[in-house]
């Protein structure tokens, strides 16, 4: 079918949980074997979210989403100057991994899988290392440094990269950031310079959408499954006039409110209760539920809506198993709104 057909297309952020009896604390990426290893689970946690129907799925993010990035930028080896990492160390691991899972698509299903990458955008890594201040010389340095690492997904592997996404999560959310608006708009273009997949830019708080929509980003990702007024935030009129479209969150992944409200349902701690667990995606998100908020979403906002998934990462949820049962889910809803349009 015509991708044209198929808009929005789903997609996820990211984060997923880790395999049952590891933790972050055994993500080992300095010792060769341990890699490899890692490089295993990250293959099996990506092809469980194409297999849950995920059109466009991020590379699972297991490791600290700033530590992945500075960890490299901060290594003057790997720099041609501070915080300006070279073209060839700007690798994401987890994308070999990703490769893999690409591969064995082709092979099985004859297609092409398209892919989102997820990098920690530059003022997310500017609070991370400097705090509330303001010296825009080095937010651009970093900015420099995400373009580097963009290059290297799209070109330094046989991927079909269809999204690059920024995340900036303290965007709307952190009042101590001190960065000129000015400032913070030309390290977005700087950063996504060049690209020409999808850029995207995932906000947790809609307040700075229209900064998104003045700069290079194609796409502005909202979480509005949790919080459905975040919408009403957002004014078609000018998505419209900067030609900018949204990636909207039609599931909820806020596990601990939708664990709070299932543990008071049923007089009960969930958490202790494994079984209690399955109604996270059996009772709250349902197939029924997501279709809802995105009729909704597209009564709003039409063909401005480009993308859809869950609000945010997966990471805190319970289990591997009930995360991708979520993502089926979502996508069970999608191809029902699909089939009724």
């Amino acid at each position: 079918m015509d991708e044209a057909l198929l808009t929005p297309l789903f997609d996820d952020v990211g984060s997923f949980p880790l395999p049952e009896g590891m933790s972050r604390v055994d993500v080992n990426t300095d010792d060769p074997a341990a890699v490899q290893r890692y490089l295993d689970v990250v293959e099996q946690a990506m092809w469980m979210k194409v297999c849950a129907g995920v059109e466009v799925p991020t590379y699972p993010q297991f490791r600290d989403m700033n530590r992945m990035f500075l960890d490299i930028i901060e290594d003057p080896s790997k720099c041609t100057e501070p915080l300006a990492v070279n073209d060839e160390s700007a690798a994401i691991l987890e994308l070999e991994a990703v490769e893999r899972v690409a591969r064995r698509w082709r092979r099985e299903q004859g297609k092409t899988l398209g892919v989102r990458v997820c990098i920690t955008g530059p003022v997310e890594l500017y609070l991370a290392l400097f705090g509330p201040s303001n010296y825009p010389d080095v937010l651009l340095q970093l900015a420099r440094s995400i373009s580097a690492f963009i290059r290297h997904a799209c070109t330094a592997h046989r991927l079909d990269v269809k999204v690059v996404s920024l995340d900036e999560p303290s965007l709307g959310l952190n009042p101590s950031i001190m960065l000129a608006e000015d400032d913070i708009l030309d390290a977005l273009d700087r950063a996504v310079k060049g690209c020409r997949a999808d850029v995207q830019i995932h906000l947790h708080s809609p307040l700075y959408y229209e900064l998104g929509c003045m700069s290079s980003v194609d796409v502005v990702g909202v979480e509005c499954a949790s919080d459905p007024s975040s919408l009403e935030m957002i004014d078609r009129a000018v998505l419209e006039h900067t030609d900018t479209y949204l990636r909207v969150g039609i599931a909820r992944t806020d596990i601990h409110s939708m664990a709070a409200q299932l543990s008071e349902r049923y007089g009960a701690n969930v958490w202790k209760v494994p079984e209690l667990l399955e109604k996270l995606v059996s009772e709250l998100e349902t197939p029924e539920v997501i279709l809802s908020r995105l009729e909704r979403a597209h009564r709003m906002f039409g063909d401005r809506i480009r993308y859809v998934g869950p609000d945010c990462g997966l990471g805190a949820w319970p289990s591997q198993r009930i995360a991708a049962a979520l993502l089926s889910n979502v996508r069970r809803a999608v191809d029902v709104w699909r089939n009724t349009e």
